[in-house]
């Protein structure tokens, strides 16, 4: 019988309002990369999407999913400023969410779920601190428009990971692929050894 550490996992907690927040931030950037325009008025012709790319075209998607990757991240983060920021964005989507759902509907959210996320370990810290020193650095010479895709991905990755489905499955391997990164760095780039 296996047991796991609770110092392995971070508990988070998503309302229905936060996760619909979630689900319509992807949902709305996906419409838009599908349609090739910021408002739908490239019609899926070719016209571009709102970073000058053809509509459809998978290179477009990559800041959303890049930023989706980070917000994942930063949840599993158990503390620190990433962390700090993620419960702040998971607080903010959580009641924004709760205020659009009852003006609405009617209906306050509930809790969805209070789960266990996957949490870096010193291997992964490592990884996620070296990306978070090079988004720093290269903060200046990134497009408005790829930052903001960046951004909403964030959203998208903090609000929709914390569940027991599928968004939490893809967690998971995120989590685990960038621990097993930092192991590789560590037992291969920096000691020589294969971890």
């Amino acid at each position: 019988m296996n047991t796991v550490a609770a110092g392995q996992y971070t508990t988070t907690t998503i309302s229905t309002a936060g996760f619909a927040l979630g689900l319509a931030l992807l949902g709305t950037e996906l419409w838009r990369w599908h349609k090739g325009g910021k408002g739908g008025g490239g019609g899926g012709k070719g016209k571009g999407d709102d970073t000058g790319g053809a509509a459809r075209d998978p290179k477009a998607l990559i800041p959303l999913g890049f930023g989706i990757v980070c917000g994942i991240l930063m949840i599993a983060c158990p503390a620190g400023l990433l962390g700090t920021l993620a419960s702040f964005l998971r607080w903010g989507g959580n009641s924004v969410g709760d205020v659009a759902m009852k003006w609405t509907t009617g209906v306050p959210s509930q809790t969805l779920g209070t789960a266990a996320t996957p949490r870096i370990d010193g291997y992964g810290a490592i990884v996620v601190a070296a990306l978070t020193f090079s988004l720093w650095l290269l903060r200046k010479q990134i497009a408005k428009a790829v930052k903001g895709k960046w951004w909403k991905g964030v959203l998208v990755g903090v609000l929709l990971c914390v569940s027991t489905g599928t968004a939490a499955l893809i967690a998971q391997q995120v989590v685990t692929g960038v621990n097993g990164l930092g192991a590789w760095a560590i037992g291969g780039l920096a000691t020589g050894t294969l971890v």
